[in-house]
């Protein structure tokens, strides 16, 4: 079901409520930054939630998700919860993976996050191998991918694409093109006519979409997860959408003109939504803001539970290093 068939105004409402929970979470992580309780980079997808939402709506608990350094969005869409979430990015004790990941490598197995991944693309071929286990396996579930549109410049966007075509591997490749490539706009670097083409060149089928319209997502990624079930092999969708921030919460993107940003805060996805909704019958704004008063005092208890939390012990950085072989190096 989408956003265009029965029950509408309850999956819109929905999809609201969750692209709400990512927003406050990262304005929260980035205030976390501000503050000194968060140490490393964050990467917002203020202004990309309609791409998370949209495509994570459409897959089953037991399905796969490879993600980015930008990767908070796709993680809570996939069903993480709040307070675990909040204590990674902190480094405190009982974060998804003990405080040790921090905000790019955040994973949570028991809603089928595989992890985030800072190396641009190294997922792609994480995510391919992920798919062809699973047709070993013949298990069922299916695989998504997200990555920028600065990864189809790198090695693993071919690796990756050609082996899942090539196996008919059950997977989804969504390519988030917000535009840039870190701080250089993509479509200076990138031959050709972009990620479509290039996945079309190797027989994937793929479209195209306005990634700020969750509803637009939620038919898309219906329909290939749909084809990708039904044994189809692997399909491409090409999300056009924007961040509002720069690449890092610390970078002020003066490489963007203030008009531009203008521009696109008219198109951001959680307002175009609510506009959308204010429309159905029986929704009213203080319904929406009663759902996002109830989404803020949610995000607010996991940061003062985040910031309470203990710092792990001194003794848990041994834990979970791997020790298989032996580790001396000899000459050859």
């Amino acid at each position: 079901m989408t956003c265009a068939g029965a029950g509408q105004s309850v999956r819109m409402l929905n999809f609201y409520r969750e692209m709400l929970r990512i927003r406050y979470f990262e304005e929260a992580a980035i205030e976390g930054l501000k503050e000194g309780l968060v140490l490393g980079a964050i990467h917002p997808s203020i202004g990309q939630e309609a791409v998370a939402v949209g495509v994570c709506a459409n897959l089953e608990k037991r399905d796969v998700v490879l993600s980015t350094h930008r990767g908070h969005g796709h993680t809570l869409a996939k069903g993480a919860r709040l307070q675990p979430m909040m204590r990674e990015l902190f480094g405190r004790e009982g974060g998804y993976c003990k405080g040790k990941g921090g905000s790019m490598h955040i994973a949570d197995f028991s809603v089928g996050m595989l992890g985030s991944n800072g190396v641009v693309a190294a997922n792609i071929v994480i995510a391919t191998g992920a798919a062809h286990a699973i047709k070993l396996r013949r298990s069922g579930e299916l695989v998504v991918c997200f990555f920028g549109d600065g990864a189809i410049n790198r090695g693993p966007f071919l690796e990756g694409l050609n082996w899942a075509q090539v196996n008919r591997l059950p997977i989804l490749f969504v390519c988030e093109d917000n535009g840039f490539a870190a701080t250089t706009r993509t479509d200076a670097l990138s031959a050709g006519e972009g990620p479509s083409a290039r996945a079309r060149s190797l027989g994937i089928a793929a479209i195209e979409i306005d990634g700020n319209d969750v509803c637009r997502v939620d038919e898309a990624a219906a329909r290939l997860v749909a084809e990708i079930r039904a044994g189809g092999g692997p399909r491409f969708l090409h999300v056009r959408t924007y961040r509002l921030t720069g690449h890092t919460a610390s970078d002020p993107a003066a490489y963007r003109p203030q008009s531009e940003l203008d521009e696109r805060l008219g198109q951001e996805p959680i307002e175009r939504l609510r506009a959308q909704l204010l429309q159905q019958p029986g929704v009213a704004a203080g319904l929406l803001d009663e759902a996002a008063g109830e989404i803020r005092a949610a995000v607010d208890a996991a940061y003062a539970d985040a910031r309470d939390a203990p710092y792990p012990a001194a003794a848990s950085a041994f834990e979970d290093v791997q020790d298989l072989g032996d580790p001396r190096q000899e000459a050859y």
